[in-house]
């Protein structure tokens, strides 16, 4: 891979964007590489969490100039295609089974606040600038607004996709875009803590309770009786299940705790 880095360090794996001449934007390569990364990652074994993160000063500036040049030639169905394409690579993160830490620093723009809304848990430092910033260029967040909707909301979609201003980690926080904000220099130990406690997690209930908040999600009221219970039942009877449970009432760490960064 030419646009980003994969690295593993025990069980954790980190996704660096790695263009921080062009302050990791998007074009076509990364997000090729970005996909396939984390559908590798989703069903590695070996991995237990991943933190994406961006190399220099910026964490991903949005879409990349010489990509969006090139764009103004392509017709309908290639615009179709060409988003698709980038549809699939935020997916592949939403959706990945191992849960996934951003590294949040500088600026988040666009496609960049997307893959922080792709997160499950965002960490930002407070000098980092976001926004969904299409308008500006005559466009809109088209591709990143399911998750980008989950994560703020109607109300602050509104607000901000229409005038596509920037924001600070504040307000970023505020409206549930990141889950935490600290001092820059704080950034990597407080990524570092976040991941040490999910791997004080069983592996498969993380998975499992990620599926369980998208299923839950798209599902009425009276079907999430059959869904939560299924569920529940068959993590309480798996082997990771039985294995906590035991060693709760055991009063011992589970095997399943990792405590490895």
């Amino acid at each position: 891979m030419t646009t980003i880095h994969v690295t593993h360090e025990d069980a954790v794996a980190r996704v660096t964007l790695a263009r921080p001449e062009v302050r990791n934007a998007f074009n076509a390569e990364v997000i090729r590489e970005l996909r396939d990364a984390f559908t590798a990652l989703s069903s590695d074994a070996g991995v237990r969490v991943v933190v994406l993160a961006g190399e220099g000063k910026t964490f991903s500036g949005g879409a990349d100039v010489n990509w969006m040049r090139d764009a103004l030639a392509l017709s309908y169905d290639d615009n179709v295609a060409d988003a698709e394409a980038m549809s699939d690579m935020f997916r592949a993160i939403d959706r990945c089974s191992k849960p996934v830490v951003g590294r949040i620093h500088g600026a988040a723009l666009g496609g960049g606040a997307g893959l922080t809304a792709a997160c499950d848990i965002a960490i930002a430092a407070d000098g980092t600038t976001f926004g969904f910033t299409e308008v500006k260029l005559g466009i809109i967040p088209a591709v990143i607004s399911p998750l980008l909707l989950a994560k703020i909301g109607q109300s602050h979609a509104r607000a901000l996709f229409l005038t596509g201003e920037r924001f600070n980690a504040k307000h970023a926080l505020t409206i549930g875009l990141v889950h935490q904000v600290v001092d820059e220099n704080d950034l990597d130990k407080t990524v570092a803590s976040v991941v040490r406690e999910l791997g004080s997690c069983g592996p498969n209930a993380v998975a499992a309770a990620k599926t369980l908040i998208a299923r839950v999600s798209a599902a009425t009221y009276d079907e999430t009786r059959g869904i939560t219970a299924a569920m529940i039942a068959k993590q309480r009877a798996s082997e990771e299940g039985q294995e906590g449970l035991h060693a709760f009432l055991e009063r011992r760490p589970a095997s399943f705790v990792h405590d490895g960064e």
